[in-house]
């Protein structure tokens, strides 16, 4: 029976989605309505990809009970709202990252999931999780082919500076919670999950308030550490690499890797391709993947994911939170 999907939102990265979603079988995947503030909005993204029903409120959507499932795409601030709407209507809920602005924001939306035992997964960059360049490197760390872990690092930076979200203090923007949670949650699954002994930072503000580029130095116990940049106003190498004392494990395209380079070998793991989609962001058709495990998980009837479990989508927001703190970064959020 098809997973019967609600998208919140009708912007660029819901865009990139339903393409995805239209890629896999029907009988596995069905969209079934689209909501946004902007009812002619709604009813044009519903045109593009042949979606039955179109709303102009996250509300109407949220009560529709064919909706199994709702795919969250808005701003950073709006995540809180739309994830509690829709899990207060009893739906399943993947929110794009990061799932909260605040750690605080994070654990509500948490604790209600948990209290009303729906599924609840935030976009903790859970794509880059489940691509098999990862999954590779997953296997190759388990199995001890680069020996035991010294360093990890991660880079992601663009040039976002024309993108008026990404420099807007009232929208949460700044590169920290744009493009380091991807080496944030990279970071985390190289360590297993494991908190930090200790957290580090140093960054340079935008002119607007925002975070502009950061470093950070984590250290975990055994004394071995991993480090991270990102960067809203610089192309940065945008890799990540495990190296241990038998080699080293490199992914290029941190957030979105189709290969992977272990002790000099490389290897490449092409993504799905389809002649007649077209995506936004990089690599989009790789949203396949975290589609499919969702749909596993609410077919086994989890209520969250195994691979990025919500402790996990905590944890995260607790560093960025505290990397916040150390460069003097806050958003009204923060008063709450």
């Amino acid at each position: 029976m098809a997973l019967r999907w609600g998208i919140v939102s009708a912007g660029l990265i819901s865009n990139d989605f339903t393409t995805t979603l239209g890629t896999l079988p029907r009988s596995d995947h069905e969209v079934v309505v689209v909501a946004a503030r902007d009812l002619s909005r709604a009813k044009e993204f519903a045109r593009k990809h042949n979606i039955p029903k179109a709303y102009g409120s996250y509300e109407e959507l949220a009560k529709d009970p064919n909706v199994e499932v709702v795919y969250i795409g808005t701003q950073h601030p709006q995540h809180k709202a739309a994830v509690l709407l829709c899990l207060a209507a009893g739906k399943a809920v993947l929110c794009e990252k990061p799932m909260g602005v605040t750690a605080a924001e994070v654990r509500e939306m948490v604790t209600e999931a948990r209290s009303r035992g729906l599924f609840l997964n935030g976009g903790e960059a859970i794509w880059t999780r489940f691509f098999p360049a990862v999954d590779a490197l997953k296997s190759a760390l388990a199995q001890g082919i680069v020996g035991d872990l010294r360093v990890a690092r991660a880079e992601f930076g663009f040039d976002l500076t024309q993108v008026l979200r990404a420099t807007d203090a009232a929208q949460a923007g700044g590169g920290l919670l744009d493009l380091g949670i991807y080496c944030v949650q990279f970071i985390s699954m190289v360590f297993n999950g494991q908190r930090p002994e200790k957290i580090s930072a140093v960054g340079r503000l935008y002119e607007t308030g925002v975070d502009d580029t950061v470093s950070v130095l984590l250290q975990y116990p055994g004394g071995v550490h991993a480090s991270f940049t990102c960067s809203i106003t610089a192309q940065l190498s945008n890799t990540a690499s495990v190296c241990g004392t038998k080699g080293i494990a490199q992914i290029q395209k941190t957030w979105c890797p189709t290969e992977l380079v272990l002790n000099g070998e490389r290897k490449e793991f092409p993504l799905p391709h389809n002649p007649n989609t077209m995506y936004n962001f990089v690599n989009g058709a790789g949203m396949i993947y975290e589609a499919e495990h969702v749909r596993e998980c609410l077919r086994k009837g989890l209520k969250e994911s195994p691979v990025i479990p919500l402790a996990e989508s905590e944890l995260l927001a607790d560093i960025l939170e505290e990397v916040r703190k150390a460069i003097g970064i806050t958003f009204p959020q923060d008063k709450h």
